[in-house]
């Protein structure tokens, strides 16, 4: 049997860390029986150190809310086409398109067209908005692959082929470095309590959540912690997502600069380390909320888009919650502070009873590990302890490379 040519695509940071572990899986896998792959696709840096030939960079096409892809639609619209025209010259085996719907459905369709059989990993959340999507995934998607566990019934109700194969960031193992070490790499103070401020991994992101996010920080280094009755001054940490480039970086350092000039501001390379070891954060909504829950770090989260897109998703999306670790426990485990309500006092107000010992902080750390359980799928018998998320993934992947393709629609 021939080494298969695997289509492989991903737009976000966390898809693109999940695209870079899937790939060196599917390596492992296919070297047992010694074979090798060829991937090509869309990526960002990580997936091509892990081998990826990228067609399209992730960074150029992740753009979030209504009002930013309109303004950013020409440029979209151009790599998408590059994507089509490489799919048709290079007719990979199989398809794996990790969340990024917009771009993906669309891909879906061609790979359709072609005969090509589609992996979609990491559900879209048709299931809070845009359910008439279903359709596309009935029709061109060969089999769904989700992370959730509430998502599992909602495809099958609607016929569609779905797994649950745990969540990739439940089987990482907690972060190894220790606080002091963590500290000296970082330029914090191990004596000092830390508050991680993780504004997102997109510029615009970044641009409408940091400054009030530091705002907060300028508040609560006035009134001194109130960690364990400690009056040690906070220290702040700001992990950078590993998508953004030189310029954006430089951008995010700049907000740091004019909006939290004088703090104790820290910028790290580590989201999991600066969780793990933060007394509490403050958590865009997204991926990072997940990765909080998972590390039991107590929590807020935040979120804010233009109000057109806001006016506009408040009419369409059907869920009570913003928050995946919400969403996931059916209720309010962690605050949300949403749009208008995304505040520095209302940051200020719902962090400062996370940072004593208590039956506040002790209350949400417990309900983050019920979460953490939820996420996380027991091995299913002998042999089977080291299966991960992702190798789930991989056997799926592998599994329907050997089965028949169907045959090309004609156009």
């Amino acid at each position: 049997m021939s080494d298969p040519s695997i289509f492989i695509s991903a737009g976000e940071a966390s898809g693109e860390h999940y695209g870079a572990l899937l790939i060196d899986e599917l390596r492992n896998q296919l070297a047992l029986s010694g074979r090798d792959a060829t991937f090509i696709g869309m990526g960002g840096p990580r997936m091509v150190q892990a081998g990826l030939n990228r067609i399209v960079r992730s960074e150029d096409v992740a753009v979030m809310g209504i009002t930013e892809v309109i303004r950013h639609l020409p440029r979209i619209y151009r790599e998408f086409r590059r994507l089509k025209a490489s799919i048709r010259q290079r007719r990979p085996d199989i398809a794996i398109l990790i969340d990024f719907p917009d771009i993906h459905f669309k891909l879906a369709e061609e790979f359709h067209r072609l005969g090509i059989p589609v992996i979609f990993f990491v559900s879209p959340q048709l299931w809070a908005w845009k359910k008439h999507r279903i359709k596309l995934v009935q029709k061109y998607v060969s089999k769904m692959l989700v992370i959730f566990p509430f998502e599992e019934s909602f495809y099958r109700d609607h016929g569609v082929e779905v797994t649950f194969v745990g969540h990739p960031l439940a089987d990482l193992p907690t972060p190894e470095i220790s606080r002091e070490h963590f500290a000296r790499e970082a330029g914090l103070n191990a004596s000092r309590s830390w508050i991680a401020l993780l504004p997102g991994s997109r510029p615009k992101e970044i641009g409408d959540n940091l400054p009030q996010m530091l705002a907060a920080a300028r508040i609560l280094s006035l009134r001194g912690p109130r960690a364990a009755g400690s009056r040690k001054e906070f220290e702040f940490i700001i992990p950078l997502a590993p998508t953004l480039n030189a310029s954006q970086r430089k951008m995010l350092a700049g907000l740091v600069k004019h909006h939290g000039e004088g703090l104790p501001v820290h910028l790290v390379d580590d989201a999991r380390a600066a969780l793990y070891h933060a007394r509490a954060s403050v958590v865009a909504s997204g991926t990072a909320t997940v990765e909080a829950t998972l590390l039991g770090n107590p929590f807020v989260v935040v979120y804010r888009v233009s109000k057109l897109t806001y006016e506009i998703a408040r009419r369409v999306v059907k869920v009570p919650f913003v928050a995946m670790p919400n969403l996931i426990a059916g209720k309010m485990v962690v605050p949300e502070l949403i749009q208008n309500a995304f505040t520095a006092g209302n940051i200020v107000r719902n962090i400062e009873p996370l940072l004593p010992e208590g039956t506040v902080r002790e209350s949400m750390k417990m309900e983050l590990a019920r979460i953490r359980a939820m996420l996380t799928i027991a091995p299913t018998g002998f042999g089977d302890n080291t299966e991960t998320a992702i190798s789930r993934v991989a056997e799926i992947t592998l599994k329907q490379l050997g089965s028949p393709v169907p045959a090309p629609v004609e156009s």
